[in-house]
């Protein structure tokens, strides 16, 4: 049967002896039934979250002139900010305002590989224009990788993998990534019905930490038997998602689920949002990938997966999946470039003409039935 809602869960019992058996049994089911859930008491202060809140809504209120310093389009990493409506998803303009920031690494040499590109210092707005903004948020995506890697050493547990499981899909010094989105209303878009926030699409990855700023509703994830759940703001929690690396690690034993952002009603104003992103290492094969999932995920485990899928049927899932072994790419690094080559093509006409090329055929192919389509495990 399908989900109907989406579970919460609670950090702070993970970290007391007594409660993390139940813990990791709930977690456990998270993974292998929704691929998503709530995360409460990360560790995190209501008023910590509430200054990354006010720094990142303000980051709209900034003039044009000084967003455009920083647009997207002057750099090769995809860092930046990107105009209304300058991202694609599932082959239609999302409508959203937004800034790209990552933990910081230096310009790669010449002769790096071409995904290293991704690896790169941020563009900042200045500090005249927005100040602590730089700080607040170069600390909290600090933490928040802290946390990932820690929640990712509980979800191998939870699957009966030991707590270092996926520390070899890590760089020492790993690149995680955060966006902060602005979501105009029907009335500011100048659109009636409905709008696309964000088009259906699975997070990549391991998972991502949607720390939702506005009280808006919008986001909606799609269990097995199509319906759109929503998944409302709750104080005090992140928004866990599974990403399809994650999936591919375990060999579908943790779920990567379609998810889309609806835009807010007319007259609602503006829904904001914060994702952070966690990192794997960019250099990971898809060989490597199918490492933990075929050789270590115990057989238990995989029979118990099995079950819920039969008990919820399965349909087919028209969301591209990234990770494919087979496809152009052959790592990490190399399919998250195309996809950001895909999303901003704005910035690859600039940076990537003929790798935007490239992926825009590899999608006729796929529009025309080359690729058998993606069954939702």
């Amino acid at each position: 049967m399908s989900f109907t809602s989406i579970p919460i869960l609670d950090l702070s019992h993970a970290r007391d002896p007594e409660k993390k058996p139940e813990f990791l049994a709930e977690l456990r089911r998270a993974l292998m039934e929704v691929g998503f859930l709530y995360l409460k008491n990360v560790g995190i202060t209501d008023a910590e979250f509430a200054e990354v809140i006010r720094l990142g809504k303000a980051f709209f209120d900034i003039p044009i002139e000084e967003k455009l310093k920083i647009e997207m389009k002057n750099v090769a990493s995809f860092l930046g900010y990107s105009r209304l409506s300058a991202e694609i998803t599932a082959g239609e303009a999302d409508h959203r305002e937004q800034i790209d920031l990552s933990t910081e690494h230096p310009i790669p040499g010449p002769s790096s590989p071409l995904h290293y590109n991704l690896l790169a210092p941020n563009q900042w707005p200045s500090e005249s224009s927005l100040p602590g903004f730089r700080k607040v948020f170069g600390e909290y995506m600090s933490r928040m990788g802290k946390i990932s890697v820690y929640f990712t050493s509980l979800i191998a547990e939870a699957i009966e993998l030991p707590a270092d499981a996926f520390d070899r899909y890590f760089d020492e010094d790993q690149q995680h990534k955060l966006k902060i989105v602005k979501y105009p209303d029907l009335s500011e878009l100048g659109l009636s019905g409905s709008g696309q926030g964000v088009g259906p699409h699975k997070d990549s990855m391991l998972t991502s930490y949607l720390l939702q700023a506005s009280a808006h509703r919008g986001l909606q994830v799609q269990n097995v038997s199509g319906d759109w759940v929503d998944c409302p703001p709750l104080d005090g929690t992140l928004v866990v998602a599974v990403g399809q690396g994650l999936e591919a690690l375990t060999g579908g034993v943790c779920v990567s689920t379609t998810h889309r952002v609806l835009s807010p009603a007319a007259g609602a104003g503006a829904r904001f949002s914060i994702p952070f992103f966690q990192g794997v290492r960019g250099d990971t094969s898809f060989e490597e990938l199918e490492t933990v999932g075929v050789g270590e995920v115990p057989a238990a485990v995989r029979e118990e997966r099995r079950r819920v899928v039969e008990s919820q049927g399965g349909r087919v899932d028209d969301v591209e999946f990234t990770f494919r072994k087979g496809g152009v790419a052959t790592t990490l690094g190399e399919a998250t470039l195309r996809n950001r080559v895909k999303s901003h093509q704005d910035v690859a006409e600039r940076w990537y003409p003929e790798l935007l090329k490239d992926v825009l055929a590899e999608q006729e192919r796929l529009k025309e039935g080359a690729a058998a389509p993606v069954v939702a495990h």
